[in-house]
């Protein structure tokens, strides 16, 4: 019996796939406080959708989820940072308000885009600035691993897939050719 594509079990566990508008428009800001209660419940699905994931397939380099690819177009996304008993990362109304000039090249994969994996340039240093339920702006750096992934997630809200942010000429490859061909992500320095 073949194997169901890895886009397909995706869509089944309620990821958007790439090409839906959801995925290419502006995810719209919560206004905090006064939609204090539509964010948490975004906050909620997203965390009900990753741990269906999670179940499904491991993620050893960490996971997060965009409320655009469980079709919310809400900015508002959860980053699950590798290894065990690591609190997860929600972001509310995220931008990047500064970066490092120094970048590294790494393979990334995509929930909305599972069936390949492709090769994208990031800064090693971000500076993120959310907004909390209360409405407070609240300012965090990541860097290596943790800044590729909140980067990747972002990117998403602002409706971009990581091909974007791929070098002219380089294409995705597929999954079955990449299987962990890649480096291990650095996270600490």
């Amino acid at each position: 019996m073949a194997q169901a594509r890895p886009s397909k079990q995706m869509r089944e566990l309620g990821v958007v796939q790439r090409g839906a508008s959801v995925l290419a428009e502006p995810a719209r800001p919560f206004d905090l406080p006064a939609e204090r209660r539509e964010a948490e419940q975004a906050v909620e699905q997203l965390f009900s959708a990753m741990q269906r994931i999670g179940q499904t397939h491991p993620f050893a380099k960490g996971m997060g989820l965009a409320a655009p690819q469980i079709a919310i177009g809400r900015a508002a996304a959860v980053v699950q940072p590798p290894g065990a008993g690591t609190p997860p990362i929600v972001l509310l109304n995220p931008g990047i308000t500064d970066h490092s000039d120094e970048t590294d090249e790494q393979f990334e994969g995509c929930l909305s885009y599972f069936d390949v994996r492709g090769l994208v340039p990031r800064p090693l240093r971000i500076t993120v600035e959310t907004t909390t339920l209360e409405g407070q702006a609240a300012t965090v750096v990541y860097e290596r691993g943790l800044a590729r992934l909140i980067h990747h997630e972002i990117d998403h809200l602002d409706g971009l897939l990581y091909t974007a942010r791929m070098r002219t000429g380089v294409a995705p490859i597929p999954v079955e050719e990449h299987r962990q061909t890649g480096r291990a992500w650095t996270y600490e320095q």
